[in-house]
Parts: structure tokens; C-alpha cells; sequence
């Protein structure tokens, strides 16, 4: 009989982060000093207001201008990114203390009560003609690096309202921000009762990929009872996050809900329908066809839900502690060169990382770039699984980047989510060809089980999360949906998604209350898999020339949001509108299919 689950590596290994680089505590005496500079920051550009359009007929001086203010309102936004990334950074460990939660919502009021009069910026950017702009940045060449940002601004003209109208919603951000706080506070405070024990929620998840049945299935039980028991909560915040975006989207024109985000990831909505439809007619190739294997391998018919991420093997799968997570992470940092494990090395030889899971830490994982003028910090709730080792290498893909990027300033090294999974899910795939290369025969199995199911959880299950979220928004524009109509639509598209060989056990009809994307990014998922298949197209471009390869990949990275993604790709040979582009990553991943029914 085996033996109860536990890691070998003991999780209390993981570090804590030390935020004094931003601010010592609550009562540091630098958070006011900076409301203040950032006060005389904002005050000093609203002395340009109307000055720009003034100055429309001298395309000297509206270079000049147009720099200037460009450069106060990234100054101005670098003070307050700091203060907000430190409220959200210490509130995100401990959800419990309402100190942290109600310090986090004061300081985004008064942020909001700062910034707000800065609205005018971009509205009178786009007052401006193209050829007026054009000629100013020709007179004034210092001001051309600031193009990227303006094709930005100037891409959301059609939909910008009044100033009136733009300091209101800027105004009510905060007040909105309660509803994703409502959320996540929660979650946080869910026990989880599986069995004997009481988990948290982060717990009870890890616990799904439990070798032993019975534990999963009581994770799975407690799941279900944990979350049921506040479904209607989450579906009142999910019902009014939803109506508050439709308010909004309404007044500033967009037609379809995911259209704004769209817009910030300067990519058409009909590429993305494309890719989402490529991905759902590949389901029965890749899920359907996988969970059938799976099913085989493990001795079922079929898999209930909670053995969708179960591991293949019977015996306890190897655990890590972190230092041996952490080397295996720089090891394949350094595959790409020195300087990207110099990178990520960095993170383990100073406090930016916190990985220790504990009570009233939200569940996840994060990386937060703050400011370009500072460093990224990284947020994990190690368990000491193959998983934590993924997720290592995920977050820190996207701290590298956000180191890289930083020369850009904060306002380019912005990337939009098109290119921000890039370096993480890279990354992530680099360590798993490590794990895979490295380990025993015994475990290799077992191993590209792992991957694939991660590449279906990326790729698969996020565009499944798409549609239910595609679905319910628009069946809220009618009216509120009622929470028993919500896990029917989630039903329907998890169902579509796992296929025939996964039952969805009673109870699962909840379980889109825990996606925190749902609340605090509407339409972010997809971006996971458009991710995913842009980074298996990069590695297979890679594996033809590893060497030739980095230099370019370096210089995606380093460009931050200074250009779209079809620009970025470019030098690789790679087109991402050409529908054939996305059948590389599916191809991918049925290759790994492949190789996994041979071993069945």
C-alpha cells in the first residue's frame, strides 16, 4: 500500500520577499514624500494642458512640448506605480489582515485622486492630426522614442469620451477595484475541509495532483462544498463586474465585451476568434484523445474530474526542495546564455521572490515588474512539486523579460499581452526539456504526461475559459445571470473542452468561482494560449538554429511594447496571420501525444 502523499522537499524552504526596496512598512515616511512628489509632478504638467494643441502650427515647439509632457506623465506614473505595487504586493501575502486590504484600497483612492486630472494628456494627443504629430517628432527627434506609446494612444481615439466623461470613470476606478477585493478576500479566508484536514485553497488545489485517489477525491468533495457554499457571492461580483465593464463599453462604442482588450493587445478580435476556433476544432485531437490515453494508462474507463491532473504513476513523485528547484531553473536559463541565468539569478540572490505558502496568502502565482525604474518581484506558494518547479521558471521568464524591457522606460516596457506570456512560457517549456532529458526512464512517462497536460491546461483550458466567458458576457448585456445559468454555460464548455473520457463529477458546476482572471481581467486567458502557440512556433524556430536564435529572441524581449507582435516575430520568419501559424503549436502538442501513446 502506498503511502500518504508528501513531498520530500519541505515547502517552509521557500523565501519570503523584503519589500524595503519600495517602502519599509505602512507608516514608512516615504509614502507621503512620494503623494507629494508625485502631486508636484502632476502639477507641473498640467501647466502644459491645451499647450499642445496651441502649438499644432509649430511643429518645433509641439515636439518639444509633446516630449515634455510625455515625460512628466511617465515620471508621475513611475512615483505612483511604486506606492500602488507596494499595497498590492503586501496585501497579496496576507488577504486576511484587513490592515493590508483597507492600506491597499487607500493608497489606490489617493493615487486615483492624483493622477485623475491627467486625463487631458491623451485626449489632447488625439486632438492632434497624424501629420501634425509626425512632423513634430521629425523636428524634434528626442521625442521619437515616444512613438510606440502615441500609436497606442492614438489607436483608442475612436473610443475616448469627454474629459468630464474620462475623469468620472478615472474617479470610480477605486470604488470598482472593491468588487476584485471582495473576490480575492474570500478566497483567501476559505477553508477547505478535505478529510481530517483544513486546507487553503492553494492546499486543496495542489492536492488535486495527489498520487493517492481517495486525497484527490476529498480535495475535489471539499472543493465543491467550500465553493459552493459562496458561489452566490462570486456570481454577484462576477454579475456586476461584467455590467460595470458593459456600462462602459457601451458609452465608448466597442461592440463585442472583449473588444477593449483586443484594443490594448493591438490585435484584431477576428485573429483571435481564429485562433479560438482552431484550438476548440482541435479538441477531439488533442484533449479528448489525451484523457482517453490517460484513462487507458490509469486502468479506467474514464477519469473522474479530479483526476484530470493526477499523476500517471502510482509511487510518490519526486519532490523538490528549493534549492534544487532553483538550480534546475538556472540551468535552463543558461541554455539560452549566461546572461539570461545572470538574469534570474538575481531574483534568488536578493529578496524579490516570495514562494513560502502560508494562511491568508492568495493562491497563484505572479510576476509584478512595479516600475522600470525598480526590479520585478515574484509570487509563488511553493509545494515542492514538478508544478512549483514550472511555475518557477514561468514567473521568472516574465521577470527576465521585465528586467530586459526596463531600458524602454515604464511606459514601453509595457508589453501587450500578445508578447507578455512570451519569456514565461519559454522559459517554462526550457525547464521542462530539462526535467525530461534528465530524469530516469522510469519517470520520463510520467513526465510527458506533466507536459502535456500543461500544454492543455495553457492552451485547451484557457480557450475553454474564453468561451464561458465570451458566453456569459454576453448573456449578461440581457440581463443579470443567475448563478445556476453560470455553471450551466461552464459545464457545457469544460465538458466541450475534456471530452466524452472525463466525468464531470457533481459539485465541478462551481468551480468557476476560484478564476480570478474572470473578475480581475476580463478576457485576459486567451492571451495564455495565443502565448503558448506563439512560443512553440519560437521553439521550433529555435531548434534549427539554437545559436542564431538567442541574439533575436534577446532583442524581442529587450523591446518591451515598442512594437506589435507581428513586427516583433518578423525577424524570426514567422507570421502570425497566416492561419497556418497556429496550427504549429497544436501540432506540437499532438506530437507529444504521440509520443506518450507509444509508452501507454
Amino acid at each position: 500500500m502506498n503511502a500518504p502523499f508528501k513531498t520530500p522537499a519541505d515547502p517552509l524552504d521557500a523565501p519570503l520577499w523584503d519589500l524595503s526596496d519600495l517602502y519599509v512598512s505602512r507608516e514608512d515616511a516615504r509614502i507621503d514624500a512620494d503623494l507629494e512628489r508625485a502631486k508636484g509632478l502632476v502639477a507641473e504638467l498640467n501647466a502644459l494642458q491645451g499647450r499642445l494643441v496651441e502649438a499644432r502650427t509649430d511643429a518645433a515647439v509641439l515636439g518639444q512640448r509633446l516630449d515634455r509632457a510625455v515625460t512628466l506623465y511617465e515620471q508621475a506614473s513611475d512615483v505612483l506605480g511604486g506606492l500602488g505595487a507596494y499595497a498590492f504586493l503586501a496585501a497579496s501575502t496576507n488577504r486576511n489582515d484587513a490592515g493590508a486590504q483597507g492600506f491597499e484600497a487607500t493608497v489606490r483612492e489617493k493615487m486615483t485622486a492624483i493622477a485623475t486630472p491627467t486625463v487631458w494628456v491623451t485626449l489632447e494627443v488625439n486632438q492632434l492630426e497624424e501629420a501634425e504629430i509626425e512632423a513634430a517628432l521629425t523636428a524634434h527627434p528626442a521625442g521619437a522614442r515616444w512613438r510606440p506609446w502615441l500609436r497606442r494612444v492614438r489607436a483608442m481615439k475612436p473610443h475616448e469620451l469627454s474629459h468630464e466623461l474620462e475623469t468620472f470613470l478615472a474617479e470610480r476606478g477605486p470604488i470598482s477595484a472593491q468588487w476584485p477585493r471582495l473576490f480575492d478576500e474570500t478566497l483567501a479566508a476559505m477553508k477547505v475541509r478535505a478529510g481530517k484536514d483544513e486546507l487553503t485553497l492553494a492546499e486543496a488545489l495542489n492536492q488535486l495532483s495527489d498520487p493517492k485517489a481517495a486525497r484527490r477525491k476529498a480535495a475535489a468533495e471539499g472543493l465543491n462544498e467550500a465553493l459552493g457554499q459562496r458561489t452566490a457571492t462570486m456570481a454577484l461580483v462576477m454579475n456586476t463586474v461584467a455590467a460595470d465593464k458593459a456600462l462602459e463599453d457601451r458609452w465608448r462604442g466597442f461592440k463585442r465585451p472583449a473588444d477593449g482588450r483586443h484594443l490594448s493587445n493591438e490585435v484584431d478580435g477576428e485573429a483571435v476568434d481564429a485562433m479560438a476556433e482552431a484550438v476548440a476544432a482541435a479538441y477531439p485531437r488533442l484533449s479528448h484523445r489525451y484523457y482517453a490515453l490517460k484513462a487507458r494508462a490509469m486502468g479506467k474507463a474514464t477519469l473522474d474530474q479530479w483526476d484530470r491532473n493526477a499523476p500517471i504513476e502510482t509511487t510518490a513523485p519526486r519532490g523538490y526542495d528549493w534549492a534544487a528547484g532553483k538550480q534546475l531553473v538556472l540551468e535552463s536559463f543558461a541554455d539560452l546564455g549566461s546572461e539570461f541565468a545572470d538574469r534570474a539569478g538575481g531574483f534568488f540572490d536578493r529578496p524579490w521572490i516570495d514562494g513560502k505558502a502560508r494562511p491568508g496568502k492568495q493562491s497563484g502565482a505572479y510576476a509584478h515588474p512595479v516600475t522600470s525604474d525598480r526590479h520585478p518581484y515574484v509570487f509563488l506558494n511553493w509545494m515542492g512539486e514538478r508544478r512549483d518547479v514550472l511555475t518557477l521558471a514561468h514567473e521568472l521568464g516574465h521577470g527576465v523579460h521585465q528586467t530586459l524591457a526596463a531600458g524602454q522606460g515604464s511606459l514601453l516596457a509595457d508589453t501587450p499581452l500578445t508578447l507578455a506570456e512570451t519569456a514565461s512560457i519559454f522559459a517554462e517549456g526550457l525547464t521542462f526539456d530539462r526535467l525530461l532529458k534528465t530524469a530516469p526512464k522510469a519517470e520520463q512517462r510520467g513526465l510527458l504526461a506533466g507536459r502535456i497536460e500543461d500544454g492543455l491546461n495553457t492552451v485547451v483550458r484557457q480557450i475553454a475559459f474564453h468561451r464561458f466567458e465570451t458566453r456569459f458576457h454576453d448573456e449578461r448585456v440581457a440581463g443579470e445571470v443567475p448563478v445556476e445559468r453560470i455553471g450551466e454555460i461552464w459545464l457545457e464548455e469544460m465538458g466541450a473542452s475534456l471530452g466524452p473520457a472525463v466525468t464531470l463529477n457533481a459539485g465541478y458546476v462551481h468551480w468557476w468561482s476560484y478564476v480570478s482572471h474572470f473578475v480581475h481581467s476580463p478576457f485576459y486567458v486567451y492571451a495564455y494560449a495565443f502565448g503558448d502557440l506563439l512560443v512553440a512556433a519560437l521553439m521550433e524556430t529555435r531548434a534549427k538554429d539554437p545559436a542564431g536564435f538567442t541574439p533575436l529572441y534577446r532583442e524581442l524581449l529587450a523591446g518591451g511594447g515598442s512594437r506589435g507582435y507581428v513586427e516583433a516575430l518578423a525577424p524570426f520568419g514567422l507570421n502570425p496571420r497566416d492561419p497556418a501559424f497556429w496550427t504549429i503549436g497544436t501540432k506540437r502538442l499532438e506530437g507529444l501525444i504521440d509520443r506518450f501513446e507509444a509508452l501507454v
